[in-house]
């Protein structure tokens, strides 16, 4: 699916990790793409693409059992890390739709879910969070059709 893959595709540009401040490791990728993929979430939520939604979702835990399996974790492992994962992405969802509505605020939830707590420096916090709420502004802007064909704005 174009729209997976433009996902992790900006989730893995070296920006995030260079000027933002992400950390550059197996959980700070995860947080990455996770963010942008809540974003796109949310868009085809407000688009009433809830199968589309369904399906993104299906593709980034398939992709995330092969990552696990590729680092060397059992099958019995798997689930597990699998169902934390689901667990950290219903709450990343849910802090950021309420941070990109209003609702809450965009700062404490990418220190508390990109950042896990450390304090990035002003300037990394500040290119993150400007460069989510551009892409928000830009997702705004997309049909259904065009996010699916992968573009991110």
């Amino acid at each position: 699916m174009p729209l997976y893959h433009a996902v992790v595709a900006e989730g893995r540009q070296p920006h995030w990790y260079l000027q933002g401040g992400v950390p550059d490791t197996l959980d700070g990728r995860f947080d990455m793409i996770v963010a942008i993929l809540a974003q796109v979430l949310m868009r085809l939520e407000a688009l009433g693409a809830a199968q589309d939604s369904v399906w993104l979702t299906e593709l980034f835990v398939d992709d995330m059992d092969g990552q696990l399996r590729q680092e060397g974790i059992g099958d019995v492992v798997v689930g597990k890390h699998i169902g934390r994962m689901m667990s950290a992405l219903g709450g990343r969802l849910a802090a950021y739709r309420a941070a990109l509505t209003g609702e809450g605020d965009l700062e404490d939830a990418l220190r508390r879910n990109l950042y896990r707590g450390d304090a990035p420096s002003a300037e990394a916090l500040c290119h993150v969070e400007g460069a989510l709420r551009a892409r928000w502004t830009r997702l705004a802007c997309l049909t259904r059709d065009a996010l699916l064909a992968g573009d991110l704005g």
